[in-house]
């Protein structure tokens, strides 16, 4: 069992420097993607690099909050601190929204004051962003895009990140070839949208959790009707399922059962058939009145 902890606590460790490393290279490739749209004068250069900077962000503050998340409950927090890593994609996904809704109104604008755009740099900061893209998005899947909420909206912008630097890359080409500026607002707006889509969809899945909503797989009459044909129960009052976090699922169950019912046995099943990880249960005997 030792053994098993301190091999957890080495690939934790590993995996928070490859996030660290992740957040280094990217607030790297902003500087240069900025630094190469105000030289080239395009206005999609910079939303990708706003996105890469978010991106950076986001990992950032996942880390931290998984960092808070691996503390122990105590007195005051009786469930822990996994909530932590939930807080920060609230405020990852709402920070997106933002970001990109600014870029939209920003490309609007350019389009009604065109300025010229060197599509070379263009397409030199873009290819570069490419390759970091897809360098940070193999160094978050390492590191737990599997177990993660956060982790896994990381890995999943930075693969939009790579999509997005391949269409600057169009844009830029299109712009050499046959000098047409309007593509660069085009795939501003497309750059933001996806943005905003991915945001508002990390941020009704943290909501859903904060609120306390039961899982969007959870079904109350099959659960029900399956742990009264496998245990002899006469009547379930009560029964709520919520999410602590995004891997672990809460079950408050109240039963009317015969007081030789074994507490122990339904609650293996509900994690063995429901992925039900931590259930309360609260049995009032058959001659008992709730």
């Amino acid at each position: 069992m030792p053994h098993n902890h301190s091999h957890s606590h080495h690939n934790d460790e590993q995996s928070n420097r490859q996030l660290g490393f992740a957040v280094f290279i990217n607030v790297l490739l902003t500087v240069a993607q900025v630094a190469g749209g105000v030289l080239s004068g395009s206005l999609s250069l910079i939303a990708d690099a706003l996105h890469n900077l978010s991106d950076a962000a986001a990992i950032f503050i996942a880390l931290i909050a998984r960092k808070i998340g691996g503390k122990p409950a105590d007195r005051q927090y009786h469930y822990g601190y996994k909530r932590a890593e939930i807080l920060a994609t609230l405020l990852n996904s709402t920070t997106l929204i933002i970001i990109g809704g600014f870029l939209i109104i920003e490309a609007i604008e350019s389009y009604f004051n065109p300025t010229p755009i060197d599509g070379w740099i263009v397409v030199w900061v873009a290819a570069l962003a490419l390759l970091i893209d897809i360098a940070t998005a193999v160094l978050t899947f390492n590191a737990g895009a599997k177990n993660s909420m956060n982790i896994r909206a990381a890995f999943i912008h930075n693969v939009s990140d790579a999509m997005a630097s391949i269409v600057v890359i169009v844009a830029g080409t299109l712009i050499i070839l046959y000098q047409w500026y309007i593509v660069d607002l085009i795939a501003t707006i497309l750059i933001s949208a996806y943005v905003i889509y991915h945001g508002v969809l990390l941020l009704i899945a943290s909501c859903k959790i904060l609120m306390q909503r039961a899982p969007d797989n959870f079904d109350h009459d099959k659960i029900t009707a399956a742990l009264t044909t496998q245990f002899v129960i006469n009547q379930i009052h009560s029964l709520k399922v919520w999410q602590l976090d995004d891997n672990q699922t809460y079950c408050e169950l109240i039963i009317n059962a015969p007081a030789s019912v074994k507490l122990d046995e339904i609650k293996h099943y509900l994690e063995q058939e429901f992925a039900l990880s931590h259930s309360i249960i609260e049995l009032h005997t058959c001659d008992s009145k709730i």
